[in-house]
């Protein structure tokens, strides 16, 4: 059963970002629309806030199976609190799972200008 979890690094200040919104997201791609385009659907999996060390340890309520999902940060809650510009309002990272016996962490590295991501362990 895979799990997943995430945390989230505030790189202009050198320390986690905490009470940051977190959900995860299924994501699903419909038939086709009328003029023979994909369209994507999701379904809302589970939402937490970063804890002090800006991690959330398990993000979701039920295993999570191979496919498409999405890990939507709220970001700018976080920088309105902090009386910071507000760039990115939200972060959003879309990744696909293969395997269903692997935890997937997906760290969120930020800043009020940019942010970057990769595959955690």
């Amino acid at each position: 059963m895979s799990t997943i979890s995430t945390h989230i690094l505030d790189t202009s200040l050198g320390r986690p970002a905490a009470n940051v919104r977190v959900s995860l997201e299924g994501v699903h791609t419909t038939e086709s629309t009328a003029k023979g385009i994909p369209m994507s659907m999701t379904t809302g999996l589970g939402t937490a806030s970063t804890d002090a060390n800006g991690r959330v340890a398990t993000l979701g309520d039920s295993p999570i199976e191979p496919g498409t999902y999405r890990v939507r940060f709220d970001t700018s809650d976080y920088f309105s609190r902090t009386q910071r510009p507000v760039f990115y309002p939200e972060v959003v990272v879309t990744f696909r799972i293969e395997a269903a016996d692997e935890h997937f962490h997906i760290p969120l590295l930020l800043s009020p200008f940019g942010y970057s991501t990769y595959r955690g362990s």
